[in-house]
């Protein structure tokens, strides 16, 4: 057997061979053992055999089969033979799956094996009367929808008989004649299933046989997915292919004597079901081309009236739904014949795209051209085409009664009704002719309009006459707003509902009315608008509905957000309750005239033109609002182009104006009126308010056509790096990506530049993740220096970019570049002087000689521009709790100091970055008091850098380039760079110049006197003869005293070692070129203490061990500095783990707003 097709076919062959020797044996055992006698003593007990009986009428499912095999070799059941075909069929009506069908068959076979004679020719009677068709008589008196429901359950009472009846005729219990099978007996009951059905009711029931028995009877499988077959095949004939493993057929299971239905009666069945698939394709055809010609007469009608009636409707939909069944199964049939399907006529396809103007050069293009439609359909998004179409049906929710559906008229009233029909629909076609009209107009007007002065004096002209004769079917309507007809109940406002006692529940229908009303301003989404919908239908009258629309009429000014909401459950309610629209666009219909003659009112009534021209913008998307009414009221607007008038037209364009240019009905005359409102626009004088009120408006409506955004090409292993550094990147995943990064071919210089384009971008990965980058970037370190080196160098050049261009599109950018460098001092890949830096870099950079002053605009750094504070808060919030101790601490101070300086150098600063400022401060130095004015600051940072100076030394003259590292000072070295002042001291306040004391040192020093070794001898003579034998046995404190008188004092030794500092470039520098090492050598002579320099020979033993010391203790040192450093960052994270924990507790939460 072929294996190439996967687990597919070949898996189904299995099952199939399985299933045909089950059935085989199963046949076999039927057929030698029918009729022979149990040799053991049977039990004959009544109340066995009444719960046998019982049990077996409940079901013959795998939950019964062990039990009632069991009692059928244990009871004598002679005396229920003749009841046991009918509780047999109950049984078998409960079998839903497999497995039960094919328990029921294994006890019905038990039951044949003992009565052959007495049960199985009842049962085979009673299972083909339960699978004849219904009589046509009584299906012909039943109402359409009563014999729907009587099909279905039918349907549902014959499925599983039928497939208990198809395994029974396999297994040897149903025969046509002794040593046959039962297939003729299947085929006879088939087809008077289905040649009995004119309304193709049993369709579903075929469709049930051919999946689970086609093999076996038709000598076809079942499909192993859904393929249909080509429309190219010929129909009603099976081709050669689709018997073949590659079409989803099966091979030969076995040879064709084996086979438990005779060939002649598989072909039978083939052809009858090929022939039955021909009639079903044929009516499919006959009922697409009916629908789509009642789909073109209800067009038409819609045209014609304005509308749909509601039995038209109703009629249609229902053809549609026998349609949708009749198309499904005919499809079904397609896939489990192997059949094509019919060749269906589709309707005339169009274009939701349009073109204004597309019969002249229209100004709506740039360049004239009229040739590119304009992309995209009625609706801006899906979830917008949802909210405006797909409308909730009443029928479904409401009894029809309800509704008043099923109210039986009299004659009289289905002749008014037929009047009153009759007369709107003249009335439509009396619009519709006056719209055509205005089209005709407005093509005129197009040909005949130009640019010059007389053209623009007519157009005016033009729109006078038109805002005096608002419509020629006004029909004398009252020139004020109709008074509001006075109800019995009181009418709820329609803004804020207000909260009603508890106590008092609705309880009358009036009440009930009161209650949803109330609720409706708060329904502010679909579904509880469609519910509000479908509780107003239970309470629907002549009354309730006056006061809906007197409510929806009354809707607050300031409430537009309700009208979208509002507008969809008129929507739904007009469709069984049509006066509830009309009456709400009468309305806004008197209010809009109202409006026009009261066009010289705008600012008063400005708020009432928005709702009025919103509300009709959304019945218009609806299709409560007839086409030609939306189209008069944008052509009255358009006759009078001045004033309120061009705030209406903006307002319909943005409300409806897509809608309505790409609706089939109302494009062609709305197109034409878009063109003539442009070349009005483009001729008149606006203001700029109006003329951008105009361009919004129609390119909104009408947007212009954009190209598609070219999707960068990235390798699948960019893509996987950037899934791992965007995606896959967090606190429990940061180990295994530092093992997939590790594992990439770093040689690949293509890979190194991806990651280091990850690496440099922390803008592109969650705020929070960037301390997880500065992680991962950290744990790359020690195994590729390079690449971290290179990382940091790029972030500080985007830090420098942002300040040299400062550009807003790329704030976010800078705060997250600021962020990811704070993060990378936490993980030690920078020093704290790249930060102070940084820091001094934000607040310097940019003003003349590094010195900020209040009203001195920079170009890159304007008074009112805020942003380096927010990044300078970023840092310190970051990396600026590590700066509380040591010479950093004072560094931060210096710095914080003059940051005061540079915020009060700025304009007032806003309530966001106020609060961040604050925050900042609070956490870094919670004590510290800030500077209220900006002299009070500059005093500040002129004592701070003085102060610096003197410990420096640079005010005594020492121009020395100390680069000491940590202990320097910022504010020193900022003063040097940017204050060149510092240079022009006097001269006779310098001190020698170094040079001097480097030539006296590298010519007189070069190694020890005679007389400093005598010294030097002598002093250690005498300090050895004074420590006795014994000493070595002293205590601790002795110990710690005689420590101390031999160790210098902390200030000698600080003092010591500025000067050391001062001449390490040169004297030391030069005792090095000359091979010597500098020693300090402490004496005490009574209570005087006294230091000597002593320069040994550098390859001396002395030198050498000296400086291997030195080697040990330096590196000794920065292994404590880092587990120290460690171990603080741990607490400071404990700790503010800790304070995090208190404010979410306490509920004190402070917000900060960054960038």
């Amino acid at each position: 057997m072929d294996t190439t097709g996967s687990n597919g076919p070949p898996q189904r062959v299995d099952e199939e061979v399985a299933r045909r020797t089950k059935r085989a044996q199963l046949k076999h055992r039927n057929v030698s053992e029918a009729g022979k006698e149990v040799g053991k003593a049977l039990d004959s007990s009544l109340k066995r055999h009444t719960a046998w009986v019982r049990r077996i009428r409940q079901s013959l499912g795998v939950e019964n089969h062990d039990q009632i095999m069991k009692d059928i070799e244990s009871l004598s059941l002679e005396k229920y033979v003749e009841e046991m075909p009918g509780a047999v069929l109950e049984g078998i009506a409960r079998c839903k799956t497999e497995k039960d069908v094919w328990s029921a068959v294994e006890i019905i076979s038990a039951l044949h094996r003992r009565f052959p004679t007495s049960f199985t020719p009842n049962l085979v009677s009673t299972l083909l009367a339960s699978l004849a068709p219904p009589p046509k008589g009584s299906l012909a008196s039943l109402a359409p929808e009563q014999r729907e429901k009587e099909d279905s359950s039918r349907i549902s009472r014959q499925r599983p008989v039928l497939r208990v009846c198809a395994e029974l005729a396999l297994v040897g219990i149903i025969r046509d004649a002794p040593g046959r099978s039962g297939g003729e007996w299947m085929i006879r009951v088939v087809k008077d299933l289905l040649s009995n059905d004119p309304t193709l009711s049993s369709l579903p029931l075929l469709s049930i046989f051919l999946k689970s028995y086609s093999l076996p009877y038709l000598g076809i499988s079942s499909p192993s997915n859904t393929k249909q077959v080509s429309s190219a095949t010929e129909v009603g004939t099976l081709s050669e292919e689709t018997t073949k493993v590659a079409n989803g057929a099966f091979p030969a299971l076995s040879k064709e004597e084996d086979e438990l239905v005779e060939k002649e009666i598989r072909d039978r069945f083939r052809k009858m079901c090929e022939g039955y698939f021909d009639s079903v394709s044929k009516k499919l055809v006959i009922e697409h081309n009916r629908l789509q010609e009642q789909d073109r007469r209800n067009h038409e009608a819609y045209i014609r009236s304005g509308e749909i009636f509601e039995d038209r409707q109703q009629a249609y939909e229902k053809m549609t739904k026998g349609y949708e069944k009749l198309l499904a199964s005919c499809q079904t049939l397609s896939e489990l014949l192997y059949l094509p399907m019919p060749p269906l006529k589709s309707a005339t396809q169009k274009s939701e795209s349009i073109q204004i103007g597309s019969n002249t050069n229209s100004i709506l293009d740039g360049d004239g051209d009229s040739d590119g439609p304009i992309r995209g359909g009625k609706w801006e998004d899906e979830e917008e085409r949802r909210f405006f179409e797909d409308i909730p049906d009443l029928k479904d929710y409401v009894p029809k009664g309800v509704l008043g559906i099923e109210e039986v008229q009299t004659d009289a009233e289905k002749e008014k009704d037929q009047e009153e029909r009759e007369k709107k629909e003249e009335k439509e076609r009396s619009d519709r002719a006056r719209v055509e009209e205005e089209v005709r107009q407005l093509e005129e007007e197009l040909a005949n309009m130009t640019v010059s002065e007389e053209g623009k004096d007519k157009g005016e002209m033009n729109g006078a006459d038109g805002s005096d004769v608002l419509s020629p079917d006004s029909n004398g309507r009252t020139a004020d707003l109709p008074a509001d007809e006075d109800d019995d109940a009181p009418t709820p406002t329609a803004g804020t509902p207000k909260n009603s006692s508890p106590l008092l529940a609705p309880q009358g229908p009036s009440q009930l009315l009161t209650a949803l009303l109330a609720r409706l301003p708060d329904a502010t989404n679909r579904t509880f608008i469609d519910q509000a919908a479908v509780d107003f239908a239970f309470l629907n009258s002549k009354a309730a509905r006056k006061r809906l629309i007197k409510f929806m009429s009354q809707t607050p000014k300031n409430r537009i957000d309700l009208l979208p909401h509002y507008s969809r459950l008129i929507a739904i309610l007009s469709k069984y309750l049509p006066d509830i629209g009309t009456e709400i666009v009468s309305i806004l219909d008197e209010e809009f005239r109202y409006l026009q003659r009261k066009k010289n009112v705008v600012k008063e009534l400005a708020e009432t033109r928005l709702k009025n021209i919103t509300f009709l913008s959304n019945l218009t998307k609806f299709g409560i609002v007839p086409a030609h009414v939306i189209l008069h009221m944008f052509k009255v607007c358009l006759d009078d182009f001045s004033g309120s008038n061009v705030e209406n037209i903006a307002l319909l364009l943005e409300g409806c104006g897509r809608f309505l240019l790409r609706s089939e009905e109302t494009q062609q005359p709305f197109s034409k009126m878009v063109e003539l409102m442009r070349k009005k626009q483009s001729m008149r004088h606006l203001d700029q308010r109006q003329q951008l009120l105009l361009e919004n408006a129609y390119y909104q409506c009408n947007p212009p056509e954009r190209t598609a955004k070219q999707e960068k090409e990235r390798t699948p292993m960019e893509l996987f790096m950037r899934h791992l550094i965007y995606d896959v990147l967090t606190k429990k995943t940061i180990d295994k990506v530092l093992k997939l990064i590790r594992k990439l071919d770093w040689n690949d210089p293509v890979i190194q530049r991806s990651l280091h384009k990850l690496f440099t971008k922390p803008w592109k990965v969650k705020y929070g993740s960037i301390p997880l980058l500065a992680m991962l970037a950290y744990d790359l370190q020690r195994y590729y220096p390079a690449f971290t080196i290179a990382v940091v160098d790029q972030v500080l050049e985007d830090i420098r970019r942002g300040m040299e261009q400062n550009v807003y599109s790329i704030n976010q950018r800078r705060l997250a570049s600021i962020k990811y460098l704070g993060e990378l001092y936490i993980y030690r890949l920078i020093s704290s002087g790249i930060i102070f830096d940084t820091l001094w870099t934000l607040v310097t950079f940019g003003h003349p000689e590094g010195r900020p002053f209040p009203n001195q605009p920079s170009p890159i750094d304007m008074p009112d521009d805020f942003f380096r504070i927010r990044l300078v808060c970023v840092l310190l919030d970051t990396c600026g709790m590590c700066f509380d101790r040591g010479s950093q601490q004072k560094k931060l101070d210096n710095f914080l100091t003059f940051f005061q300086l540079y915020v009060l150098c700025k304009e007032p600063l806003p309530m966001d970055v106020e609060f961040m400022l604050t925050d900042s401060m609070e956490a870094v130095r919670p004590k510290l008091v800030m500077a209220k004015s900006f002299e009070d600051a500059a005093l500040a940072v002129d004592e701070m850098f003085s102060t610096a100076f003197q410990n420096a030394g640079l005010l005594s003259g020492d121009d020395s380039d100390n680069d000491s590292g940590d202990e320097d000072e910022r504010p020193e070295e900022k003063e040097d760079d940017d204050d060149p002042s510092a240079s022009d001291s006097p001269i006779d306040e310098r001190a020698p110049s170094p040079e001097a004391v480097l030539l006296r040192n590298s010519q007189e020093n070069i190694g020890p006197t005679e007389e400093d070794d005598a010294d030097f001898a002598k002093e250690l003579a005498k300090m050895v003869t004074e420590v006795p034998a014994g000493s070595r046995t002293i205590d601790k404190k002795t110990a710690q005293a005689m420590w101390e008188s031999t160790v210098p004092p902390p200030g000698m030794r600080k003092k010591r070692l500025d000067g050391n500092d001062e001449d390490a470039d040169g004297t030391q520098g030069g005792a090095e070129q000359a091979g010597v090492m500098n020693f300090t050598l402490f004496t005490k002579r009574g209570n005087k203490q006294t230091t000597r320099q002593l320069a040994i020979p550098a390859e001396s033993a002395l030198a050498a061990q000296t400086r291997t010391a030195q080697e040990q203790d330096k590196a000794e040192q920065q292994h404590l500095k880092r587990l120290v450093l460690n171990y603080e960052q741990r607490e400071e994270v404990e700790e503010l783990k800790a304070l995090e924990a208190r404010s979410r507790a306490g509920g004190g939460i402070k917000i900060r707003l960054v960038g």
